[in-house]
């Protein structure tokens, strides 16, 4: 069986030192869709001019984020220092936002060291020009953790808003049936229950989502070298609940490029970056190679791996 996977890249200098002459932008390059929807950048999200350079005016009415939580390009920082940096891309993702617009973020909590990043960055965010929305948690299939302490399954994304942005509650929906009875109430006579009166037959993901998926080597999505790697169902979520088909949606830490591979999928525009060269061409790659044989990723090979025939 074929099987051609890449180890982590942020584990291995030789490794990407082998891919780097396969990337085809330098730092400060963008790279355009040909087919005219979305723009890649090289470049620092917390670069203001470059920031400004890649959205070339454009303004995304809904921004998702997923920054390294305890790392700076590789390099490790303290949590005031982190907490820091973050305010600077923040402040500049804001600024390339439309007046009414949504914020998501990702973030971590280290339980073995007062929860940091999430507590320091909850309150920096307090001095933005964003309104806090809701505190979503993300259940991991796979946990860790020891057998002295609860095992470690969430995953935190953190919702903002700026003006009054759209929420689609249709995209809510997941398809988990729904299965607790009661909450009577007589309506026109009739004693209904409440799952009678509910718009679906199937249950809103709310605010702990347990119906995605993330257990990425068995999947066709699987993008072999990531670290980070985020379920593209959790990001068509947020993609379908907080913007509309023809919407901008921008993303300043690419990674695996699932946020561009969502907005493809669900025919939204995307500007999406990535300090790192590797992981810039990686996201390119994916969506090119989505184009061209509708797979979502390579569950047991890797980007750069060359066809056989």
């Amino acid at each position: 069986m074929h099987n051609n996977p890449l180890g982590r890249l942020d584990a291995s200098e030789d490794l990407r030192g082998r891919l780097l002459p396969f990337c085809r932008l330098e730092p400060e390059q963008i790279w355009q869709d040909p087919q005219g929807r979305h723009r890649v950048g090289c470049i620092d999200a917390a670069d203001e001019r470059a920031v400004a350079r890649l959205m070339a005016g454009d303004r995304a009415t809904l921004a998702i984020h997923d920054p390294p939580y305890n790392l700076v390009a590789f390099e490790e920082r303290t949590p005031t220092e982190y907490v820091a940096w973050c305010k600077r891309w923040v402040d500049t993702s804001i600024a390339t936002l439309t007046d009414d617009a949504s914020f998501y973020v990702w973030l971590g909590a280290d339980q073995r060291d007062g929860f940091q990043p999430l507590p320091d960055f909850m309150i920096m965010m307090r001095s933005t020009a964003l309104r806090a929305r809701s505190f979503i948690t993300l259940r991991n299939q796979r946990g860790y953790g020891t057998q002295k302490n609860w095992m470690a399954v969430r995953q935190e994304l953190l919702y903002y808003v700026k003006g009054d942005p759209l929420f689609l509650v249709d995209a809510e929906y997941t398809d988990i049936p729904k299965s607790v009875r009661g909450y009577y109430k007589a309506i026109g006579g009739k004693r209904t229950e409440n799952g009678e009166r509910g718009r679906s037959d199937t249950i809103r993901a709310g605010n702990v989502w347990i119906d995605v998926q993330q257990v990425f080597y068995r999947m066709e999505e699987n993008v072999s070298g990531c670290f980070a790697q985020k379920p593209l169902k959790a990001i068509d979520r947020i993609v379908r609940a907080s913007s509309q088909k023809g919407d901008l949606v921008s993303d300043f830490f690419a990674h695996a490029g699932t946020t561009l591979l969502a907005c493809e999928i669900a025919q939204r525009r995307c500007i999406t970056a990535e300090i790192d060269p590797i992981f810039c061409e990686i996201a390119i790659r994916r969506l090119e190679h989505y184009r061209k044989t509708g797979k979502t990723g390579w569950q047991n090979g890797n980007a750069f791996e060359i066809p056989s025939g």
